[in-house]
């Protein structure tokens, strides 16, 4: 069984939609790149109908996982987030003592991360890190950059 993933409603829809244009729009353009590469003639040597199956592979692929994705998410109703512990959904203020700022994000299932926005994955090595943790708690997070600390200023839905 795969591992559950958290999604909020705006995510549940993308995934969707993601999911219905994979399998409507992108599934005819590759069916249509095999048929025009068969069209050439013999497939043993035929290096854009080796490229058309490889594409094809990658789309199933990718439609397989959305499908997984959907079959195990967990829906985040932002009205039900409890805030006194850190938890997916939460929005996160943080003093980063390394540059002595605050930083802000927002704790996210892995499908919605993007951390350019401020938007971290619970299974992000900062998500993990503070995953259940209460204001005021100093939190050290193992980053590829080395040990980072954070001190919790507020936790809100």
């Amino acid at each position: 069984m795969s591992e559950a993933i958290f999604l909020t409603p705006a995510g549940l829809e993308k995934l969707k939609k993601e999911l219905e244009h994979l399998k409507t729009v992108e599934r005819l353009e590759v069916a249509n790149m095999i048929g025009e590469a068969k069209s050439f003639g013999d497939l043993s040597e035929n290096s854009e109908y080796d490229a058309a199956k490889n594409k094809e592979a990658q789309l199933e692929g990718k439609i397989y996982e959305i499908q997984e994705k959907l079959k195990n998410y967990i829906l985040v109703d932002e009205s039900m987030i409890d805030t006194s512990r850190v938890n997916v959904g939460c929005t996160i203020t943080l003093f980063d003592g390394e540059f002595n700022e605050e930083v802000v994000y927002k704790i996210m299932g892995s499908t919605e991360s993007d951390p350019i926005n401020g938007l971290i994955s619970n299974q992000s090595p900062i998500g993990r890190a503070l995953m259940g943790k209460k204001k005021n708690d100093i939190v050290k997070v193992e980053t590829p950059g080395g040990v980072v600390e954070f001190k919790i200023l507020k936790i809100s839905a």
